[in-house]
């Protein structure tokens, strides 16, 4: 994520178009919304604790073919580590209410990262799913980038190939990792709001 080295991605795709209305909830330009949640280890991780780091969430489902793609080939946990390998703080939330598609309880989420072999900071589990309505979160997978000062300075899809292929995971741009880059090295985010794709949320009713 410096100007030497880009930040690459390559692999595998699947997909969904969420509803074409306009999101509310978290604003670009402004403080992301603050929360509390316990991780699937039972500590509490509120978003002030990472006050001067990047913060990227990532809402999962693993029922949903659109989280699928990216975690099946691999994608999401290469994401995830070279994000974390750059110390930046990688929050995976699981907003699905018990009974509906995606519910983890704390020892299914554990257990995913293991079998998974994925790495975020932390699996935070928010099965009321008031965080994610505070963020407006519509979609699995739906992402966030959050700035240094705890400003919101991307949301939307992960990329820009809402495709079934696998095959077009590489030709699509990563938003996030473009986010990312672009703040990293001062810049202005060029695409910091776009649609996000996947399958809807399953909150509690």
């Amino acid at each position: 994520m410096t100007k030497q080295r880009p930040f690459i991605i390559s692999s595998v795709i699947l997909l969904i178009l969420a509803a074409s209305v306009s999101l509310t909830g978290a604003e670009i330009g402004e403080p992301a919304p603050e929360f509390t949640l316990k991780c699937s280890n039972g500590k509490e991780h509120s978003l002030s604790d990472y006050e001067g780091k990047f913060v990227v969430l990532e809402w999962v489902n693993h029922g949903c073919p659109f989280v699928r793609k990216f975690y099946e080939p691999g994608e999401m946990q290469r994401l995830q580590k070279e994000c974390t390998d750059e110390g930046v703080i990688w929050l995976t939330m699981n907003s699905s209410a018990p009974g509906k598609q995606g519910h983890m309880t704390a020892e299914e989420a554990n257990r995913s990262i293991q079998e998974k072999d994925a790495h975020p900071t932390a699996i935070l589990l928010d099965h009321d799913g008031a965080v994610g309505k505070k963020f407006d979160a519509r979609v699995t997978p739906h992402m966030y980038v959050i700035d240094r000062e705890g400003v919101l300075i991307y949301n939307g899809a992960i990329d820009s190939n809402p495709s079934s292929r696998s095959s077009d995971i590489e030709a699509a741009e990563n938003y996030v990792v473009s986010a990312l880059t672009a703040a990293m090295n001062g810049d202005e985010v060029e695409t910091p709001r776009t649609r996000p794709y996947g399958c809807g949320m399953k909150y509690k009713d």
